[in-house]
């Protein structure tokens, strides 16, 4: 019988690593909740009032032997080899589990009620209609999601006031030259920011601090912490939830479980945990796909072997900023501003569709 691996989610890991499996002489089943791609990494333009194009998944796959079923996961049964929908079961050979990541709106008391989020459609939808009717927006995170959020809002709308809110230091993971450069364009776009302080609770009116201080405003969009979704606990999972996997992002508990993108831990042969991003979800499916084909072939799979390049921040639609760093990811000092960094991450970020719909690359797949 055919080899039968079923993908669940369709983001930036999953359809990768369902068309460059559909390549091979393999059956590939793709499950994803929604029937269409979201581009994640431009929800912060969605929620500052910009239209998104529309990318149904039926085109994405069209012609690819893939067959798609859009329906929600409600579990997982890994000593059965099943996969639980709301409309049916679905059995597998192998699974590749890309479930990726959700907005964390439990971690301060307030933020589910009262926050909007730019981590899923929905709620970014609901954040530009709250956002274009506000006076006064509060972004809470300092990472790179609330500082682009941030941005976008401010250049979006220059009559709304925008404060930014985050318990480290402004673009703490950034160097020096690149930190001055945020701080010069928050001051161009009139963005505020409150750094070092902690947010204690949500509430309909703003933020309350630790200390009790009340900062005002119409609309809160949270931007830091993120959760995985609980149903890879029918595998082992680390204490925040993502799955535990090899350095060929097979799963340390089930050998035909594989977690690629957010919703896997995967470490780098020194042992550092990769971040969430795209640019690590996109080279990690392919280095899975390519050990679970490895492995049906009777190879020995070749060890994850990743580095990062550079970190590229939007600062709205004419201002960018590329920070250069380690392979670790640490930052050097080498930076790209302005309008031309801003070409480079709308480069950057048009080159996940182009790789969503060309997932291989060429003399290594």
């Amino acid at each position: 019988m055919t080899h039968h691996i079923v993908v669940l989610g369709a983001g930036y890991s999953g359809l990768v690593a369902a068309k460059l499996a559909a390549r091979k002489d393999v059956k590939v089943t793709l499950v994803n909740a929604r029937d269409r791609f979201i581009e994640r990494v431009r929800l912060h333009q969605l929620a500052a009032g910009q239209p998104l194009r529309d990318r149904p998944l039926a085109d994405l796959v069209d012609g690819t032997g893939i067959s798609l079923v859009i329906d929600k996961v409600t579990e997982i049964d890994p000593d059965n080899k099943l996969v639980h929908l709301t409309n049916g079961t679905l059995p597998y050979d192998t699974l590749i589990y890309a479930l990726g990541s959700q907005a964390d709106l439990d971690a301060v008391p307030g933020a589910r009620e009262h926050a909007v989020t730019v981590a899923d459609v929905e709620q970014a939808e609901r954040a530009r209609g709250r956002i274009s009717a506000a006076g006064m927006v509060a972004v809470v995170g300092g990472g790179l999601t609330g500082i682009e959020a941030a941005s976008e809002i401010a250049e979006t709308y220059p009559d709304v006031k925008v404060r930014l809110v985050t318990g480290g230091g402004l673009g703490a993971a950034l160097s020096e030259k690149a930190r001055k450069h945020l701080r010069r364009a928050f001051d161009r776009l009139g963005v505020e920011v409150r750094d070092e302080v902690r947010v204690a609770e949500v509430r309909a009116d703003g933020l309350v601090l630790d200390d009790g201080e009340h900062i005002g405003a119409d609309v809160v969009v949270w931007t830091t912490g993120f959760r995985v979704s609980p149903l890879a606990e029918c595998v082992a999972v680390d204490d925040s939830g993502r799955m535990i996997v090899d350095e060929t992002l097979r799963s340390v508990s089930n050998p035909d479980i594989y977690g690629i993108g957010d919703a896997a831990a995967a470490r780098r042969p020194d042992g550092d945990e990769l971040r969430m991003a795209c640019a690590t979800g996109i080279p990690v499916a392919q280095q899975a796909v390519r050990a679970i084909m490895d492995r049906l072939a009777g190879r020995e799979p070749k060890p994850l072997r990743f580095r990062y390049l550079n970190q590229c921040v939007s600062l709205g639609r004419r201002d960018g900023l590329i920070q250069f760093v380690r392979r670790d990811d640490s930052p050097v000092e080498a930076v790209i501003t302005g309008r031309v960094a801003a070409y480079y991450k709308e480069a950057v970020v048009k080159s996940t569709i182009l790789v969503q719909r060309h997932p291989g690359i060429p003399g290594t797949f």
